[in-house]
Protein backbone atom coordinates (compact mmCIF):
# COMPACT_ATOMS: atom_id res chain seq x y z
CA UNK A 1 0.00 0.00 0.00
CA UNK A 2 1.23 3.56 -0.88
CA UNK A 3 1.65 5.41 2.74
CA UNK A 4 1.86 8.45 1.03
CA UNK A 5 -2.06 8.25 0.12
CA UNK A 6 -2.68 8.10 3.77
CA UNK A 7 -3.79 10.70 6.04
CA UNK A 8 -1.71 10.83 9.14
CA UNK A 9 -4.04 9.07 11.65
CA UNK A 10 -4.13 6.09 9.11
CA UNK A 11 -0.60 6.06 9.14
CA UNK A 12 -0.84 5.78 13.02
CA UNK A 13 -3.49 3.41 12.72
CA UNK A 14 -1.90 1.12 9.91
CA UNK A 15 1.60 0.80 12.15
CA UNK A 16 -0.68 0.26 15.19
CA UNK A 17 -1.76 -2.60 13.52
CA UNK A 18 2.24 -3.45 12.21
CA UNK A 19 3.12 -3.36 15.92
CA UNK A 20 0.22 -5.67 16.95
CA UNK A 21 0.62 -8.08 14.65
CA UNK A 22 4.89 -8.42 15.60
CA UNK A 23 3.88 -9.12 19.12
CA UNK A 24 1.24 -11.88 18.83
CA UNK A 25 3.65 -13.30 16.04
CA UNK A 26 6.00 -13.53 18.77
CA UNK A 27 4.08 -15.22 21.11
CA UNK A 28 1.63 -17.10 19.23
CA UNK A 29 4.00 -17.82 15.66
CA UNK A 30 2.14 -17.16 12.16
CA UNK A 31 -0.28 -19.63 12.36
CA UNK A 32 -1.21 -18.92 15.42
CA UNK A 33 -1.91 -14.83 14.40
CA UNK A 34 -5.36 -14.55 12.64
CA UNK A 35 -6.70 -11.39 11.38
CA UNK A 36 -9.73 -12.23 13.74
CA UNK A 37 -6.96 -11.88 16.64
CA UNK A 38 -5.37 -9.38 15.19
CA UNK A 39 -8.97 -7.30 14.89
CA UNK A 40 -9.77 -8.19 18.50
CA UNK A 41 -5.88 -6.68 19.98
CA UNK A 42 -6.34 -3.69 18.00
CA UNK A 43 -10.49 -2.96 17.76
CA UNK A 44 -10.29 -2.34 14.15
CA UNK A 45 -12.66 -3.52 11.69
CA UNK A 46 -12.37 -6.37 8.76
CA UNK A 47 -12.69 -3.57 6.47
CA UNK A 48 -10.36 -1.33 8.53
CA UNK A 49 -7.29 -4.24 7.96
CA UNK A 50 -8.08 -4.71 4.61
CA UNK A 51 -7.97 -0.68 3.50
CA UNK A 52 -4.44 -0.96 5.13
CA UNK A 53 -3.45 -4.27 3.73
CA UNK A 54 -5.04 -5.44 0.70
CA UNK A 55 -3.52 -8.71 0.36
CA UNK A 56 -4.52 -9.79 3.94
CA UNK A 57 -2.76 -11.33 6.42
CA UNK A 58 -0.11 -12.24 3.73
CA UNK A 59 0.66 -8.78 3.35
CA UNK A 60 0.64 -7.66 6.91
CA UNK A 61 3.13 -10.28 7.76
CA UNK A 62 5.80 -8.88 4.93
CA UNK A 63 5.04 -5.75 6.46
CA UNK A 64 5.24 -6.47 10.27
CA UNK A 65 9.04 -8.63 8.74
CA UNK A 66 9.93 -5.38 6.95
CA UNK A 67 9.29 -2.91 10.67
CA UNK A 68 11.16 -5.59 12.71
CA UNK A 69 13.69 -5.64 10.80
CA UNK A 70 14.14 -2.08 10.79
CA UNK A 71 13.43 -1.45 14.17
CA UNK A 72 16.21 -4.42 15.47
CA UNK A 73 18.95 -2.43 13.73
CA UNK A 74 17.41 1.21 15.06
CA UNK A 75 17.39 -0.60 18.81
CA UNK A 76 21.13 -1.35 18.07
CA UNK A 77 21.80 2.30 17.67
CA UNK A 78 24.54 4.40 17.58
CA UNK A 79 26.92 1.24 18.55
CA UNK A 80 26.14 -1.08 15.63
CA UNK A 81 27.51 1.25 13.30
CA UNK A 82 29.96 2.49 15.83
CA UNK A 83 31.84 -0.88 16.86
CA UNK A 84 35.54 0.42 16.34
CA UNK A 85 36.64 -0.37 20.08
CA UNK A 86 36.24 -2.70 22.71
CA UNK A 87 34.15 0.06 24.43
CA UNK A 88 31.45 -0.20 21.66
CA UNK A 89 31.17 -3.24 21.90
CA UNK A 90 30.65 -3.47 25.19
CA UNK A 91 27.97 -0.62 24.74
CA UNK A 92 26.56 -2.66 22.35
CA UNK A 93 26.25 -6.08 23.88
CA UNK A 94 24.81 -4.60 26.98
CA UNK A 95 22.17 -2.39 24.81
CA UNK A 96 21.11 -5.32 23.52
CA UNK A 97 20.53 -7.42 26.44
CA UNK A 98 18.36 -4.55 27.16
CA UNK A 99 16.56 -4.41 24.45
CA UNK A 100 15.18 -7.93 24.32
CA UNK A 101 15.46 -8.42 28.18
CA UNK A 102 14.76 -5.09 30.02
CA UNK A 103 11.81 -5.10 28.04
CA UNK A 104 10.54 -8.74 28.31
CA UNK A 105 11.20 -9.72 25.16
CA UNK A 106 11.92 -13.25 24.84
CA UNK A 107 12.67 -13.81 21.85
CA UNK A 108 13.80 -12.17 18.67
CA UNK A 109 11.39 -11.41 16.49
CA UNK A 110 13.57 -12.01 13.55
CA UNK A 111 14.61 -14.91 14.23
CA UNK A 112 11.21 -16.43 15.44
CA UNK A 113 10.05 -15.06 11.91
CA UNK A 114 13.04 -16.65 9.95
CA UNK A 115 12.03 -20.27 11.57
CA UNK A 116 9.28 -19.89 9.64
CA UNK A 117 8.81 -18.07 7.08
CA UNK A 118 10.15 -20.38 4.56
CA UNK A 119 7.53 -22.54 4.90
CA UNK A 120 4.42 -19.96 4.77
CA UNK A 121 6.01 -17.32 2.05
CA UNK A 122 9.31 -17.31 0.02
CA UNK A 123 8.89 -13.01 -0.65
CA UNK A 124 8.82 -13.12 3.68
CA UNK A 125 11.65 -15.74 4.23
CA UNK A 126 13.48 -13.15 1.39
CA UNK A 127 12.30 -10.15 3.39
CA UNK A 128 13.31 -11.86 6.78
CA UNK A 129 16.71 -12.82 5.21
CA UNK A 130 17.75 -9.66 3.86
CA UNK A 131 16.93 -8.17 7.52
CA UNK A 132 19.48 -10.94 9.05
CA UNK A 133 22.17 -9.86 6.40
CA UNK A 134 21.98 -6.00 7.13
CA UNK A 135 22.34 -6.88 10.34
CA UNK A 136 25.07 -9.78 10.03
CA UNK A 137 26.89 -7.31 7.44
CA UNK A 138 26.72 -4.58 10.24
CA UNK A 139 28.65 -6.47 12.90
CA UNK A 140 31.41 -7.94 10.04
CA UNK A 141 31.99 -4.13 9.38
CA UNK A 142 32.76 -3.60 13.04
CA UNK A 143 35.15 -6.48 12.51
CA UNK A 144 37.04 -4.54 9.79
CA UNK A 145 36.60 -1.42 11.57
CA UNK A 146 38.67 -3.20 14.64
CA UNK A 147 41.21 -4.98 12.42
CA UNK A 148 41.38 -1.44 10.36
CA UNK A 149 42.93 0.02 14.00
CA UNK A 150 44.94 -2.75 15.00
CA UNK A 151 42.88 -3.87 17.73
CA UNK A 152 42.68 -7.22 16.27
CA UNK A 153 44.70 -9.41 14.00
CA UNK A 154 43.91 -9.07 10.49
CA UNK A 155 43.76 -12.56 9.90
CA UNK A 156 39.72 -12.55 11.90
CA UNK A 157 37.16 -13.09 9.56
CA UNK A 158 35.01 -10.77 9.93
CA UNK A 159 31.72 -12.89 8.34
CA UNK A 160 32.59 -15.84 10.69
CA UNK A 161 32.92 -13.80 13.41
CA UNK A 162 29.39 -12.12 12.56
CA UNK A 163 27.65 -15.21 11.82
CA UNK A 164 28.92 -16.40 15.16
CA UNK A 165 27.35 -13.66 17.18
CA UNK A 166 24.13 -14.38 15.55
CA UNK A 167 23.80 -17.59 16.44
CA UNK A 168 24.95 -16.95 20.30
CA UNK A 169 22.02 -14.23 20.45
CA UNK A 170 19.43 -16.80 18.60
CA UNK A 171 20.38 -19.53 21.25
CA UNK A 172 20.84 -17.47 24.25
CA UNK A 173 17.20 -15.95 23.85
CA UNK A 174 15.95 -19.71 23.98
CA UNK A 175 17.77 -20.71 26.86
CA UNK A 176 17.02 -17.18 28.30
CA UNK A 177 13.22 -17.75 28.03
CA UNK A 178 12.67 -20.81 30.23
CA UNK A 179 15.11 -19.34 32.87
CA UNK A 180 13.13 -16.03 32.57
CA UNK A 181 16.94 -14.22 32.95
CA UNK A 182 19.05 -12.38 31.08
CA UNK A 183 22.42 -14.66 31.87
CA UNK A 184 22.11 -17.24 29.62
CA UNK A 185 21.78 -14.59 26.73
CA UNK A 186 24.59 -12.81 28.37
CA UNK A 187 26.82 -15.96 29.04
CA UNK A 188 26.08 -16.88 24.99
CA UNK A 189 27.52 -13.34 23.99
CA UNK A 190 30.58 -13.76 25.88
CA UNK A 191 31.08 -16.44 24.63
CA UNK A 192 30.97 -15.31 20.91
CA UNK A 193 32.47 -12.12 21.72
CA UNK A 194 35.35 -14.40 23.07
CA UNK A 195 36.29 -15.08 19.26
CA UNK A 196 36.82 -11.57 18.85
CA UNK A 197 38.65 -10.93 21.58
CA UNK A 198 41.47 -14.15 20.97
CA UNK A 199 42.26 -12.24 17.69
CA UNK A 200 42.73 -8.72 19.60
CA UNK A 201 46.29 -7.28 19.51
CA UNK A 202 46.70 -5.10 22.35
CA UNK A 203 45.13 -5.00 25.52
CA UNK A 204 44.02 -1.53 25.68
CA UNK A 205 40.47 -1.19 25.87
CA UNK A 206 40.18 2.35 26.00
CA UNK A 207 37.50 4.03 24.02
Amino acid sequence: MDETKLTERGRQTRQRIIEATGEQILASGIGGTTLDTVRAATLTSKSQLFHYFPGGKTELVREVAAWEGRQLLAAQEPEIHDLGSWGSWERWRSGLVDYYIGRGRWACPIGSLATQAAAVDAELDRTVAEGMRAWRSALADGVVKMRATGLVAGVADPERIAVSILAAIQGGLVLSQPERSAWPLEAALDSALATLHDAATTSDDAE
